[in-house]
């Protein structure tokens, strides 16, 4: 069975997080979600999410994926070297990464995309760009073992391509 880390912080959005977590255990993954090292994470609306493993214990080499979602969680997982060298070495080791909206940033801190082709929430484009990648203003990028997305209604095209790349 194919395990997901699923990354998780305080003012997450809610269905970035919860809609790839629950239609990736639906497709028979295992998903886990992964934090930076307390029992409870609230959504930028209150909604709990308990972390299952934190960062410092998750082995990247036991993850076949890694999920980044948005809302500003990702401006707080990114200030932790762990997250950052977790992501580098799941896309290093050839496996799958994807980002929707804000999740972006932690591609940019873990310094994985040079030369790629993304996209992200219109916010972080020169972010994206200043990390040397291409941004597309398209519901859903895929290049190679990255696939990267804008916002929640893009979730339905996010999840069908990271199904298809970890099937």
């Amino acid at each position: 069975m194919k395990k997901i880390a699923v990354l998780v912080e305080d003012h997450y959005q809610v269905l970035e997080v919860w809609y790839p977590y629950l239609r990736l255990k639906e497709e028979g993954f295992q998903t886990v979600l992964v934090g930076t090292g307390r029992k409870e994470y609230k959504s930028k609306e209150g909604y709990p999410a308990e972390e299952e493993i934190p960062i410092k214990k998750a082995d990247p080499k036991e993850f076949d994926a890694v999920i980044i979602p948005g809302g500003y969680a990702p401006d707080i997982l990114r200030r932790h070297k762990e997250v950052n060298e977790f992501v580098k070495k799941i896309f290093e080791g050839s496996r799958l990464v994807a980002a929707i909206c804000h999740g972006g940033w932690v591609l940019v801190s873990a310094g994985i995309l040079k030369g790629k082709r993304v996209t992200g929430f219109s916010a972080i484009m020169d972010d994206l760009k200043n990390a040397g990648a291409q941004y597309f203003d398209e519901e859903v990028v895929v290049d190679g073992n990255l696939v990267t997305s804008r916002n929640p209604y893009d979730l339905p095209a996010f999840c069908r391509e990271i199904i298809k790349k970890l099937k």
